[in-house]
């Protein structure tokens, strides 16, 4: 993605218009973060502080009855059987674009809670490169995997209303943004962001287009974290 599908773009907003370009950025992230680094380091160790960490991606309303799935050494496996068809699971690094600097950082920890559509078809992409990664795959053979396997339909095709919660006041998105903001984010296949409006002078959805997976990520800021406790100003 140009951004990252599920941890850049989640701060996009903050760095446009402050901060070193993103080629400095992105030469300053691959000095930190080169290569993969050992799997304990990306690994929680205590697994229900995993899934409540992957609860928090979401109000208990829906988070509380949702599937839990949980990183172990062999992949993400479920860990709690839910009752509503939501999906929470924390995120790690390789979940964002190849390009983006922080695609190895092993402090990433991206709390997501997918509604039904996206849990059967988005998610199907991100638990493909996380095999990848386990298995020592460099970022380019990820890339090729990810590719060659969406090109052969051997992942589903992004369904109709797929999206997600990130609402979690312990999200670790990167180096830079941190928690940064709750949000919503929205998934459409192609390249759609014009036909939502964003990215526009006073338009409160941001969206970037992610030719890696062949979707639009569209963004949408909310005012408040899943415990209910007030987010920091809303930045348009």
């Amino acid at each position: 993605m140009r951004t990252n599908s599920i941890i850049a773009l989640a701060f996009l907003v903050s760095v446009v218009s402050a901060g070193p370009t993103s080629q400095a950025r992105a030469q300053a992230g691959k000095a930190l973060y080169p290569a993969m680094a050992s799997l304990d380091q990306y690994l929680m160790a205590d697994e229900n502080s995993e899934i409540a960490l992957a609860r928090s991606a979401a109000p208990p309303s829906i988070s509380d009855a949702a599937d839990i799935m949980v990183l172990g050494r062999d992949g993400y496996r479920t860990a709690v059987k839910g009752k509503n068809d939501f999906l929470c699971l924390v995120e790690r690094s390789w979940g964002a674009a190849s390009d983006e600097p922080d695609f190895w950082n092993p402090k990433i920890r991206a709390p997501h809670c997918f509604n039904a559509p996206a849990a059967r078809t988005f998610v199907t992409t991100f638990l493909m490169k996380t095999k990848l990664a386990l298995a020592g795959k460099s970022k380019a053979e990820i890339v090729a995997a990810t590719a060659a396997a969406l090109d052969k339909k051997e992942l589903p095709a992004l369904e109709s209303g797929s999206m997600c919660y990130m609402l979690s006041k312990q999200q670790y998105l990167n180096d830079r943004a941190m928690s940064w903001h709750p949000h919503l984010m929205f998934f459409v296949s192609g390249d759609a962001a014009k036909s939502w409006g964003a990215n526009l002078p006073g338009s409160p959805v941001i969206a970037a287009d992610d030719p890696e997976e062949r979707v639009t990520i569209f963004l949408v800021q909310v005012g408040q974290w899943s415990d209910g406790t007030p987010a920091p100003p809303i930045m348009y």
